[in-house]
């Protein structure tokens, strides 16, 4: 797209915006131009507090569909809409609810705690949600003598089980960028690049994250890079992170790791979201003009899906008051 016509829908798009009482959210893994008109930038976490705290009458969520879900769950009375409706989420659409409810009545001494990356029905099934920023702090803050579901990561999960040393019952599901990175690639990445850090999204297979130097959420990574200006890094996320962490260290080197594609060769162009990455300039404008898709919910699921995802805010806030003391 021509720089004039980014430009021209960006005008759009914030006339509109101020328009209609208008806030945009936009995740790290969204391309460039949507991530620089976006009001917050932010991971889960991050973003779904700004959702909690907006008092725009329009949300509009330029991430994937789960996401707009919970801005949605947190903020009823408001209408949430998005660029594209069909961008979903392979971790989402690993852990259908039928075949998930079906796994927690096999095991009905274990509470359920589900990532945010799934959909509202799963979170109405859940008893605490988590984002890969507070994981860890949450399992750690559960009775030790409590058995656990974790769903719908096993990567992630795994990440926690070792961090923590709890044993938990793992949903099989997993996101097919962080799990499709090569590890041969990243061998020779590492070994052309012998000064770079490697940093890593725990969404990542174990393999992987051996070979990491660094380990954490979008927002942590970001963090990282900040704190570790002038040095090159070899990124094992989705790479529309590197466009902040350009923004931060200008001076630093990113070099982006291939996945393997179906033919067994890497690709480069293959380590991007799919469904992230429907969202566009255009989707935009176009759904602030005619206020859809929008986001509806089940009252039903929508008040079940609230209670756990609550508790995971108030713990947040908790913990980081906690912190900020020490």
């Amino acid at each position: 797209m021509s720089s004039d016509k980014i430009l021209t829908l960006e005008n759009e798009i914030l006339r509109l915006k101020t328009e209609k009482n208008a806030v945009i959210l936009g995740h790290f893994y969204q391309d460039d131009d949507i991530q620089d008109v976006a009001d917050f930038i932010g991971d889960s976490l991050d973003l779904s507090k700004k959702a909690a705290a907006t008092d725009a009458d329009i949300i509009v969520f330029c991430g994937v569909t789960f996401m707009a879900e919970v801005a949605k769950i947190l903020n009823p009375t408001k209408k949430v809409i998005v660029p594209d409706i069909n961008a979903g989420c392979s971790l989402e659409e690993s852990c259908r609810p039928e075949a998930f409810s079906n796994f927690k009545a096999k095991n009905p001494d274990h509470i359920v705690v589900s990532y945010i990356n799934c959909s509202a029905e799963i979170k109405a099934m859940s008893d605490l949600i988590v984002t890969s920023s507070n994981a860890e702090t949450i399992i750690n803050s559960i009775p030790s003598n409590q058995s656990i579901i974790f769903a719908p990561d096993k990567h992630l999960g795994a990440y926690i089980q070792k961090k923590t040393g709890r044993e938990m019952l793992l949903w099989q599901g997993s996101c097919i960028v962080h799990e499709q990175f090569s590890l041969k690639t990243l061998v020779k990445l590492k070994t052309r690049y012998p000064n770079a850090l490697v940093i890593a999204h725990p969404e990542c297979p174990e393999r992987l994250l051996n070979e990491s130097d660094y380990i954490g959420s979008t927002s942590n990574l970001i963090n990282f890079v900040k704190n570790n200006k002038e040095k090159d890094f070899i990124v094992l996320t989705e790479p529309g992170i590197i466009h902040q962490m350009k923004k931060d260290s200008p001076e630093s080197n990113f070099i982006e790791v291939p996945n393997i594609s179906q033919d067994g060769v890497d690709c480069v162009n293959c380590n991007s979201c799919p469904h992230m990455r429907l969202n566009t300039m255009e989707k935009l404008y176009l759904a602030l003009k005619s206020e859809e898709p929008e986001i509806v919910l089940d009252r039903e699921i929508s008040l079940k899906a609230k209670m756990p995802l609550d508790k995971m805010l108030e713990l947040s806030n908790t913990i980081s008051k906690l912190e900020n003391r020490c």
